[in-house]
């Protein structure tokens, strides 16, 4: 029979040891920055029914899904393309139960059937944040700052990274300004969205087919690419848009959070920025690499009427996601990853080594205890004498210490070996868990 080579499916990535100790550096960050700021960790479903999503984004999504019927089923369902439907649905079932503001937080896995490209995969890890039950300013920026504190855990700084920062009734009202006919805003939003996808011609071309004098259309390509710190005057723009600067109030009490907050040298003031999700209601946030070259890292923003439509009561939310695989790009790119990711690997308190012989039958015993104790011990497996080869074994592990067995076995005694120093004693067997436990500092 012709043997057949068998690789992951196009899109999805083989996670070794030290490829998943990478992704798991990224998790601890986006883990430990959601418990600091008070979120509780929740989970759903691989896979949801298909309407789930269908609700809220239309049929138009089902090509972008893994969508199945089981066999001799009547029920369609699809593997979960994004979180937010599914936390949705979660706090519409038990809403009049649930303490107020919810706060939670997830790490699960997505599916999405496109094209895999850079930055983008079928299958991929996301972070989700989410706050339900407050509105205002400083809840947004609250959510804004969960994701810095663990980009800043990863060792990034504003010097890497920008949260672009927008509001979908600071854009709706700079539109109108600008002569676009209400029944064509939301094309123009989606012509906003699409800016940094199409060159200048195209981009020109579909904003006069918005219905807009040329004028307007140099102002609108203008506004659409205009970026500045959130800390500077709102006066340049809202010159360029031709509004007055009172349209600007909703983004000025972001600039008031951020500052209170201090993570105002994170955020750029981006008008372009939209978002291309209708339920998106009011801030709107994208972070991106300052040097453009990737997608964005994470997108989010305020959706006060989700819930609402799964069902639930109306209620305030705001969250982002934040996936791991342009993160892993703009890390890797900044050096910010190990060069020798074996370093991401746990390390072994103890490698008991036995020098063969009787001392062979004293190894899984040791261990045991040892292992029991809390300790994370490891053994060779290797049918050898030579200890200087067993002892580079355990350097290789990054053990902190050696135990080893040999024929000292018989007056109940072993070699502990610190790895870091060189430093050997012996010491009686039985108080091995407990010398390894002093010197690591275990209780």
């Amino acid at each position: 029979m012709a043997e057949h080579s068998f690789q992951a499916p196009k899109g999805t990535r083989d996670f070794y040891p030290t490829d998943l100790a990478m992704r798991r550096r990224m998790e601890d960050a986006w883990r430990s920055a959601s418990v600091d700021f008070g979120f509780d960790e929740i989970e759903g479903p691989t896979f949801e029914h298909l309407e789930l999503y269908t609700a809220k984004s239309g049929d138009g999504i089902v090509s972008e899904l893994f969508s199945f019927r089981r066999a001799g089923g009547e029920n369609d369902y699809a593997l979960r393309p994004e979180f937010t439907p599914t936390l949705a649905r979660m706090v519409a079932a038990k809403a009049g139960g649930l303490p107020t503001p919810v706060k939670w937080f997830a790490i699960p896995t997505m599916y999405r059937a496109e094209r895999p490209q850079r930055g983008r995969l079928r299958e991929f890890g996301q972070w989700n944040i989410d706050v339900l039950g407050l509105e205002g300013a400083a809840i947004d920026i609250e959510v804004i700052g969960v994701a810095i504190l663990a980009l800043e855990r990863l060792g990034l700084t504003p010097k890497d990274v920008q949260v672009r920062v927008s509001h979908r009734a600071v854009i709706a009202q700079v539109l109108a300004a600008l002569g676009v006919p209400s029944e064509r805003a939301a094309d123009a939003m989606t012509l906003l969205d699409r800016r940094d996808k199409l060159d200048a011609a195209e981009f020109h071309k579909r904003a006069l087919a918005l219905g807009l004098a040329s004028e307007a259309v140099q102002r609108f390509d203008l506004v659409a690419r205009a970026a500045q710190p959130l800390a500077n005057s709102f006066a340049n723009l809202a010159h360029a848009a031709g509004v007055e600067l009172e349209v600007f109030r909703e983004l000025e009490a972001l600039r008031e959070a951020a500052q209170a907050a201090g993570i105002l040298d994170w955020c750029t003031v981006d008008v372009g920025i939209v978002r291309g999700l209708a339920y998106y209601t009011g801030t709107v946030f994208e972070i991106h690499e300052v040097s453009g070259a990737e997608r964005a890292i994470a997108g989010g923003g305020r959706y006060d009427g989700l819930v609402e439509l799964f069902g639930g009561p109306k209620m305030p939310a705001c969250g982002f996601g934040m996936g791991d695989v342009v993160l892993s790009n703009v890390l890797s790119d900044r050096g910010l990853l190990p060069k020798d990711a074996a370093v991401l690997l746990p390390r072994p308190d103890a490698f008991i080594i036995s020098a063969g012989g009787d001392a062979d039958s004293f190894v899984p015993t040791l261990a045991s205890r040892m292992r029991r104790a809390g300790l994370h011990v490891r053994t060779s497996y290797k049918a050898t004498r030579n200890v200087g080869k067993l002892l580079s074994d355990a350097n290789k592990a990054r053990a902190r210490f050696a135990i080893i067995i040999g024929a000292e076995i018989a007056d109940g005694r072993v070699a502990l070996k610190d790895l870091a120093s060189g430093e050997q004693r012996w010491i009686a067997i039985d108080e091995a868990v407990t010398a390894c436990a002093r010197v690591l500092g275990a209780p």
